[in-house]
């Protein structure tokens, strides 16, 4: 399963014309999204499948933002899980995870494409990736009748720390992180050390504190030769959280974008059956905008 790298962000030579720290609840500048978020607009991109079924799925941010993923859906689901990507492409490279995640392991998927990226509009922001997800699983819940808090949350790079921030404040059936970070200054301290970078980004992201109040279950994987996101930093944020139904993973020798071990498979497999049984009700259908039509 192969899904985006969090690129390595670019900032030396426009953060260091700068010259200032960034006030606290400021907005992040032009280039410092730009450098963070590398959308591919359509029509880039494989949009007519092959690798799997998928229907269109049309919602609409808090913000009145229209966005747009990709939903495969299962005859009997062992589970309904978003998918977050990380922050480059769209969702058409998520094809071969989808048909993973549905085939392999029966699971009913819709995939986000954030604000800015494939056929969603609007331009990304963390504020406004974080509303896209939150509307995405809101449709997710709906289109099959459960709540939104049993919704399985799936977050590779960037994707991850928009899965914990959901995750952290309204719950999930399971968090499923693969080569996330503890923040996007500490990615960036990583590779700028001699730059203060937690002053300098209004991004912030900052996974390592919002998982502390998730305690729903836990698999995280990350491979011990990331290049982009430290090793280190996925069992930080692993150690943060204070689940007693965690486990991590180690890709040995797995680069950040690498896919995932037979061993994760069969750790996947393990974590699915784990997971609560399905609780509480569904949003009413008729609460949510929803738009669905079949891919040719």
């Amino acid at each position: 399963m192969k899904l985006f790298s969090l690129a390595c962000l670019v900032f030396v030579a426009v953060a260091s014309c700068t010259g200032c720290a960034v006030i606290p609840g400021a907005k992040a500048p032009g280039w410092e999204r730009r450098s963070l978020f590398q959308p591919n607009k359509y029509p880039a991109g494989e949009w007519v499948q092959t690798e799997v079924f998928v229907e269109d799925a049309n919602f609409s941010a808090a913000d009145g933002t229209k966005l747009h993923g990709w939903y495969a859906g299962h005859e009997e689901p062992k589970g309904h899980a978003l998918l977050l990507h990380g922050n480059a492409g769209n969702v058409t490279l998520l094809a071969p995870t989808i048909r993973i995640l549905n085939r392999k392991h029966n699971l009913a998927v819709l995939a986000l494409d954030y604000r800015g990226y494939g056929k969603s509009e609007g331009k990304p922001t963390e504020e406004g990736i974080l509303q896209d997800a939150r509307a995405a699983r809101k449709w997710l819940a709906a289109k099959n009748k459960i709540a939104e808090s049993d919704v399985i949350l799936l977050g590779q790079s960037l994707g991850g720390g928009v899965a914990v921030d959901l995750a952290s404040k309204d719950g999930a059936r399971g968090l499923v992180l693969a080569g996330t970070f503890t923040s996007i200054p500490d990615v960036a301290q990583y590779h700028m050390p001699y730059l203060p970078m937690k002053w300098m980004l209004a991004t912030k992201m900052n996974s390592r504190e919002k998982i502390k109040n998730y305690r729903g279950p836990l698999l995280m994987s990350h491979g011990d030769a990331d290049e982009v996101i430290p090793y280190k930093q996925g069992q930080a944020l692993f150690e943060a959280c204070p689940s007693e139904n965690k486990r991590f993973i180690t890709n040995a020798g797995g680069k950040h974008n690498d896919g995932q071990t037979d061993e994760y498979r069969a750790a996947f497999d393990s974590f699915l059956e784990s997971l609560p049984p399905l609780g509480g009700s569904g949003p009413r259908l008729a609460d949510v905008n929803i738009d669905v039509t079949e891919m040719p």
